[in-house]
């Protein structure tokens, strides 16, 4: 028997802001053995979803008594070199805090604010786009999570993405395990959530 009764699935986008409509936002969940449906947005003015109207959603969805799976479409940490070379412990809780500190993207502004200098201090947390994670270095055609601008690339979703995990696991405590970051056995009863729809989730730091 499945540990969980829900399924849902994110297609991410760090276009614009937090609070624009995009149609590469997109959301779809199946419930124990159907098949999955698209969950459109709230009825509203706005056509498609939000970056925060999602992480909104889904401490609706898993603060219910549903154990719930979550695949989100960025990454969920950076490679082990990135810590070594800002002086960072591997402490994925910590790396949250001080990222949000340095790249406010749950604020209504663009990655590219940041990247530029305008708003943030994305200067001192940069990253290089020759440092990838275990799970990009075994895929060999993936791209770092710091490769900007190229087609295919993740870095701009998952630098957009990172703080609206903080803001999700600020509210939900203990009720959801972040795997493999909280550790890598999941309590029966607990939603989880991981990276990627598809493909090796990275572990690079130990719980």
């Amino acid at each position: 028997m499945s540990a969980f009764a829900r399924y849902i699935g994110i297609d991410y986008s760090g276009a614009q802001t937090p609070t624009a409509s995009l149609k590469g936002l997109r959301i779809y969940m199946a419930e124990g053995s159907l098949p999955p449906v698209e969950v459109l947005p709230p009825p509203s003015p706005r056509k498609y979803w939000t970056r925060k109207g999602i992480a909104a959603w889904l401490v609706r969805r898993l603060a219910e008594a549903t154990p719930t799976l979550v695949g989100i479409d960025h990454g969920f940490s950076f490679p082990l070199r990135y810590f070594e070379a800002h002086g960072l412990k591997p402490d994925w809780p910590a790396f949250l805090d001080d990222f949000q500190r340095h790249w406010p993207t749950d604020e209504d502004i663009y990655v590219d604010f940041v990247r530029d200098g305008v708003r943030g201090n994305g200067a001192m947390r940069m990253g290089n786009a020759r440092w990838r994670r275990l799970t990009e270095e075994r895929a060999g055609t993936a791209k770092s999570v710091f490769h900007f601008d190229v087609q295919g690339s993740v870095a701009k979703s998952t630098h957009a993405g990172i703080p609206w995990l903080r803001f999700i696991r600020r509210r939900l405590g203990q009720r959801i395990h972040f795997w493999p970051f909280d550790g890598w056995e999941i309590a029966p009863g607990r939603s989880a959530n991981r990276r990627g729809l598809s493909g090796p989730v990275e572990p690079q730091l130990r719980p």
